[in-house]
């Protein structure tokens, strides 16, 4: 990819235009399709030189302008602003690559498979894992305490679904937490149950710390390697940065032992837990020295996640006796909100459902009291709408931070749990965009795969990977490419003040630059999900480069 051999065949111009700089030669980027903003625009060549686009235009005055900069020949890839992640969790990337990952298990069997290898491969301690979902499963349910127990009865057990907020414990791990007929259910969370009344095995949201506060915490040897692969995960997977949510202290100090090692690939913006949010929520955003590791506020919990039905609707359920579960109280929200407008620090509220959104909107209508846009707080994911309130996004200011593989994944059972009526403000992008609203796209990872071409196939086609949408789920939501190159770029950057320096590749902006195998702006939907990617530059240097 390196070589200088090859240009590409036809290419739009925009007018070339140059800034003086000094230090480094820097990189000459040319031989594909190189696109500067979401508008579309592109260019022949790019210099990227001291970490900041130093020159964009033709490939003949790129040459003339930096003669001895290093070549990096896109062979006919397509290179844009550097894609962001605008909602991930890199210690929750990490720890399901270092445990037992259940991603890839497709039914009860294969759970119960897994966990019977892993247990003979690691003779000691707990098994903890992550990834499980059952959408698939020709079993039809949810795993259960028994099931568990079948492969592994003498050690205790705890596996969290792939949305986090949910998880299945063995009878051992149910003992350990002194889970019986007669606990009750603690605040914020649920134990399920059977006819009988004794509990399954399955914990819903603040019901899963009744064990896993009870389990050794990983290492901090084990953090920092799951960390470590986390960040080159990411990078492989086309994003050159990451809005990180849900953060201890102790990640955020190891991100900046990683960055001062000059071993850090990607940019992290940091949205701490709410236990681990005193330091900016009485002082405001801070940063490391080298501006790669930032903490931009404190991500907090309104209510639970779709899949499990813990996400708190406004009528129960259409599948299930239940409207969710509210995890944060009205009151201690607004304490929180208060306390991030009188330093400066960002807010991130979790709320699926329109129950939860409305609550989090309503909240932060009263906190803000018109100053939403200068302090840009976000609503994380809002999947689920009510039509009166999706207005109120634009005019409130808030931003929406979506994830739009959650809609090609949950397309297989959000009918059953939402109804065909809640389904017109469920994953609306289209509408809050024409509300006025800026929705910055992310992943969520690990809940979902992590991939930046998926996420914008997802954002431009609403099918699932093999082509499935279903009746009545609203295609009319999907956005146009410019939007959703948008949401990956430039509106990323505006969820975290960084709009000024990223977001495109202008002069004088950092050099942040995914490479992708197909040309998102033109390419059939099915392409983009099956392409791959090149490479990924941040601040000027090679992040990631695909082996050929």
């Amino acid at each position: 990819m390196r070589k200088l051999v090859r240009f590409a065949a036809t290419v739009s111009l925009v007018l070339c235009v140059a800034v003086p700089a000094r230090g480094d030669d820097g990189l000459l980027i040319h031989g594909g399709t190189i696109t500067i903003d979401a508008n579309g625009r592109t260019v022949e060549a790019l210099v990227a030189r001291d970490g900041r686009v130093a020159f964009a235009g033709a490939l003949t005055a790129a040459r003339a302008f930096a003669p001895k900069a290093a070549g990096v020949d896109l062979e006919g890839g397509f290179a844009y602003p550097g894609f962001v992640d605008s909602h991930a969790h890199l210690m929750g990337i990490g720890l399901r690559e270092v445990t037992l990952n259940l991603d890839q298990v497709r039914s009860l069997k294969e759970l119960q498979t897994a966990v019977a290898a892993y247990a003979k491969e690691h003779r000691q301690g707990p098994i903890t894992g992550r990834g499980w979902i059952e959408t698939h499963w020709p079993e039809g349910r949810m795993p259960a305490r028994g099931d568990i127990d079948a492969v592994v009865a003498d050690r205790v057990v705890l596996l969290r679904r792939a949305d986090g907020h949910a998880a299945i414990a063995n009878s051992k791990t149910l003992e350990l937490g002194a889970i019986a007929r007669e606990t009750k259910d603690p605040p914020g969370g649920r134990i399920e149950r059977d006819a009988k009344g004794e509990p399954t095995g399955m914990l819903i949201d603040g019901a899963i710390a009744l064990v896993a506060a009870k389990l050794p915490p990983p290492s901090p040897e084990l953090k920092r390697e799951a960390l470590v692969r986390a960040l080159a995960r990411t990078a492989a997977l086309g994003w050159t940065g990451i809005h990180n949510m849900s953060v201890s202290e102790d990640e955020v100090l190891s991100l900046e032992a990683i960055s001062a090692e000059r071993r850090l690939a990607i940019r992290v913006d940091n949205f701490m837990t709410a236990t681990e949010a005193p330091r900016v929520l009485s002082s405001g955003p801070y940063q490391d020295p080298t501006g790669m590791v930032r903490v931009r506020g404190v991500k907090l919990f309104a209510d639970g996640a779709l899949g499990s039905r813990g996400a708190a609707l406004l009528a129960p359920y259409n599948d299930a006796d239940t409207s969710g579960l509210i995890l944060m109280p009205e009151k201690e929200l607004s304490d929180h909100l208060r306390r991030a407008k009188a330093s400066g620090a960002q807010v991130a509220v979790h709320a699926i459902g329109d129950r939860g959104n409305r609550m989090v909107l309503d909240t932060m209508q009263k906190v803000l009291a018109g100053q939403g846009r200068a302090l840009r707080w976000r609503i994380e994911h809002a999947q689920v709408i009510a039509a009166a309130d999706i207005p109120r996004f634009g005019r409130l200011g808030i931003i929406a931070s979506m994830q739009p593989s959650h809609a090609i994944g949950d397309l297989h059972f959000a009918p059953a749990r939402l109804g065909d009526k809640r389904l017109k403000g469920a994953y609306a992008w289209r509408s809050l965009l024409a509300s006025g609203a800026v929705i910055a796209g992310g992943s969520d990872a690990p809940v979902e795969r992590g991939v930046a071409l998926e996420e914008f196939y997802a954002a431009i086609h609403r099918h699932d990977l093999k082509g499935f949408a279903g009746p009545n789920w609203h295609l009319e939501e999907a956005v146009d490419r410019k939007q959703a190159l948008a949401m990956f770029t430039s509106a990323a950057a505006f969820a975290v003040f960084r709009e000024k320096e990223l977001g495109t590749l202008a002069i004088g902006k950092r050099a942040d630059i995914s490479v992708f195998s197909v040309d998102l702006m033109k390419a059939r939907p099915v392409a983009i999900a099956g392409g791959r990617t090149l490479m990924t530059i941040v601040d000027g240097r090679v992040a990631f480069e695909k082996e050929r």
